[in-house]
């Protein structure tokens, strides 16, 4: 086999090379420094803390009683006035009139009583005038009090009556009974059967009248008996006398103040008062206003009083944030345990953009709450929510974005909540985290800008579908809550694709970052750099298409980044234009111009290109990961052929050798990462197998596992953290492709089949 050492060969690494130097150290300090991340964590607790205060953290104010107040103070959310209500309660209480009863008495029933009795008495002869006189003054009296009380005793329990209500009856009506004359006593023993026939029909029929009305004083129906009488049938004088004073005794009131209802109605009407509430955003106290002792009272039960107030809702706030955050580290813990890949991935760095997409997101959410009322709440749903799980997926990781929608979804709930009485909104939350799950499934394999778009438009549909879910679970919304609602949540989506398009290049400058987006940007060959390659090194230009194709597969085998392996091939030996001739693949059809020159010189030529590169790159803002590999691609291998050159042409002059092997070696750095080791190592197979003319499988397998060994051996991997069990997947998955690639040129023993040994 006929090797060329100046064709491209050795390895390289990815992202993150750290200079030179005490630069170099400060630099790798600051982002693996225990103290930077804690500091960064305890920058999460605030930024969650003062995102969610103003939503869950009344704001207090330093007033003096009986001073007048310096500034306008106004409710920071709904608050209930219970001291203005219980004042509500009384007054509508105190309008509550007095509930009445009629009680159905029958009095004429008692008058009835009285003339069967006096039927009775008056017919017996054996019973004198003087005792019957004696019986009538005690026993009508008596059966008055009878009467009642035999009425309130059947009628307690009663469903109609309450006892209450009885009592009060049997009071009032005893209270108000009428005394007859003592001269009617002396009259009644000598009135006959016929008279007390008559005089019972006219008084039954005057009671029964007079009591059909309402009567709350007896006295007011009692004075009319006089003229109802003798407007009767009754000629004598003697009996109309009579009816009239028996008539009187009957009568009795029958409308009473029902207690018992008049306090169950106010009661009733207590409870009825409203709630009385003080808008968010009304003004409380004036500036200017004096501070009375009432005023200062009801600030002092509302917590608005800084020496009045509690702190545990602060300590429940800061609480809330540190289990925030503490999800947050688990999870970059976690994953960072798992391999030493994931625990660079998440350094001090990439925590720093973490919580700026935080930040930005918290901030573009609270943008939007200022503008949302009472009267339209909906506009919460304008709030680009899904914006953080977008750059987070896009910039840092998948897992990471499906996390932190979580939280978006908590704030989200938080910071739009409407309702003073509550501390979460789960409408806000449902549709927050609806719309960032969308929004990572639609973009987690995103490979140009018009993805986001196409995310964002999901996210819109998302958005619409769950807030008109939500809607529709109500009764009967209005036409113009469902149109505005819905067009909110639509527009939240194009607005977040908008702001992702926009603030996207700012975190790929700024941090560094080489999304997915920008690597196939970078990877279109109208690319300027590119077109250099290829008008003016074709050669050169294949190869790294080649390495490219070798290096992804490679990278994908053991989870590294391949896309990052495709387009640093392109780029990595892109030094190369400037003195392409030097380099064997672009020498076709024309003399080497090494076999006229120094081995030092050539030595220098070849070096140089990756210096070169690095400055071509930098000259057209090329990320630095790309620069790094194309830089690091070689690491500090040997270059053996123009050592031995050297050392030849030293020993045909009889001279000592004034170099040693370091003189022949790149400057390195070595590869830093696994992207970079195999990005060299895919440089050096490609030029090793296109070098080879009659390719065997064996001899194809051989040369890859020496290269691998080779590498291994002068410790070109010493500083990319690539396992032996990696580096072995690299090497099967390497001889695969390159078998894939190479068919066409690869020798099979005759007793093997093409597709047999490629499977």
């Amino acid at each position: 086999m006929t090797f060329h050492p100046w064709g491209p060969c050795p390895f390289q690494d990815d992202v993150q090379v750290l200079l030179i130097g005490g630069m170099h150290m400060r630099l790798s300090n600051w982002k693996h420094s225990i103290a930077v991340r804690s500091v960064l964590l305890f920058l999460f607790v605030l930024l969650f803390y003062f995102s969610m205060a103003p939503s869950l953290l009344p704001t207090t104010y330093d007033i003096e009683l009986g001073k007048r107040s310096e500034r306008n103070i106004e409710a920071q959310k709904e608050i209930k006035d219970d001291k203005a209500r219980l004042q509500a309660q009384e007054e509508a209480a105190e309008k509550v009139e007095p509930k009445y009863a009629i009680v159905a008495l029958r009095s004429e029933q008692l008058l009835e009583r009285v003339f069967s009795r006096m039927e009775q008495l008056n017919q017996d002869d054996q019973v004198s005038l003087e005792n019957k006189v004696t019986i009538y003054r005690t026993e009508i009296p008596r059966h008055y009090n009878e009467f009642v009380d035999k009425f309130v005793e059947n009628n307690h329990g009663n469903e109609i009556y309450n006892d209450t209500l009885l009592e009060e009856m049997s009071s009032i009506v005893k209270s108000q009974s009428y005394r007859i004359p003592e001269e009617t006593y002396y009259k009644l023993p000598s009135l006959s059967s016929t008279q007390l026939s008559e005089m019972r029909e006219v008084g039954v029929v005057i009671v029964r009248k007079l009591m059909s009305d309402p009567l709350r004083e007896a006295e007011t129906a009692r004075t009319k008996v006089a003229e109802l009488v003798n407007a009767s049938t009754l000629s004598e004088r003697k009996t109309r006398e009579i009816v009239q004073e028996l008539a009187r005794y009957a009568i009795m009131p029958n409308k009473f103040s029902d207690n018992e209802a008049t306090n169950a109605a106010r009661v009733a009407a207590k409870e009825n008062t409203p709630e009385v509430t003080i808008k968010q955003g009304e003004v409380i106290l004036h500036k200017g206003e004096m501070v009375t002792k009432e005023v200062y009272d009801r600030l002092s039960a509302w917590g608005l009083l800084q020496d009045k107030k509690s702190y545990w809702p602060q300590v429940g706030l800061l609480l809330l944030s540190a289990l925030f955050v503490l999800v947050i580290y688990s999870y970059l813990e976690k994953t960072s345990g798992m391999n030493a890949a994931a625990s660079a991935k998440y350094n001090n760095v990439q925590l720093s953009m973490l919580w700026l997409i935080f930040l930005l997101n918290i901030v573009a959410m609270r943008i939007v709450e200022l503008t949302q009322t009472e009267s339209m709440p909906y506009v919460g749903y304008l709030a680009p929510t899904a914006m953080g799980a977008m750059l987070i997926t896009l910039l840092l990781d998948v897992q990471l974005a499906v996390v932190s929608s979580f939280l978006f979804a908590i704030a989200g709930s938080v910071i739009f909540n409407m309702d003073s009485n509550r501390i979460f909104d789960f409408n806000y939350g449902f549709v927050t985290a609806v719309i960032s799950f969308a929004a990572i499934f639609a973009i987690h394999r995103a490979s140009q800008r018009s993805t986001i778009l196409k995310a964002g438009i999901m996210v819109s549909l998302f958005g619409s579908g769950s807030v008109l879910a939500l809607l529709l679970l109500k009764d009967l919304p209005s036409q113009s809550e469902v149109v505005l609602t819905v067009g909110f949540a639509f527009a939240s989506g194009l607005l977040t694709a908008v702001l992702v398009i926009g603030i996207m290049p700012f975190f790929e400058i700024s941090f560094g970052i080489l999304s997915a987006l920008k690597l196939v940007e970078l990877s279109n060959p109208n690319h300027p750099l590119l077109r250099k390659l290829l008008t003016e090194t074709p050669g050169t230009y294949h190869h790294s298409v080649m390495v490219g194709n070798l290096s992804e597969a490679a990278a994908e085998a053991i989870g590294a980044n391949g896309l990052l392996c495709r387009v640093g091939s392109f780029y990595h030996d892109i030094g190369k234009t400037k003195r392409p001739s030097y380099f064997i693949e672009n020498q076709s059809n024309m003399e080497n111009p090494h076999d006229h020159i120094e081995p030092k010189l050539s030595k220098s030529i070849i070096i140089a290109h990756a210096r070169d590169g690095v400055e071509m790159l930098k000259s057209h803002n090329i990320p630095k990961p790309l620069r790094d590999i194309a830089e690091q691609h070689h690491g500090t291998t040997f270059l053996k052929f123009f050592y031995h050159k050297a050392l030849k042409l030293a020993e045909e002059a009889g001279e000592e050798p004034d170099f040693t092997e370091d003189d022949f070696r790149y400057p390195g750095p070595k590869a830093q990462s696994k992207e970079a080791a195999i990005v060299g190592i895919a440089d050096c197979i490609e030029a090793a197998v296109r070098s080879l003319r009659q390719p065997t499988v064996e001899h194809i397998e051989s040369m890859i596992n020496k290269i691998m060994k080779d590498r291994m051996d002068d410790g070109q991997f010493n500083d990319c953290d690539l396992t032996l069990k990696e580096l072995e997947k690299i090497a099967q998955t390497l001889k695969e492709t390159v078998f894939g690639i190479f068919h066409s040129r690869i020798e099979y023993p005759d007793d093997v089949k093409p597709k047999e040994r490629l499977v």
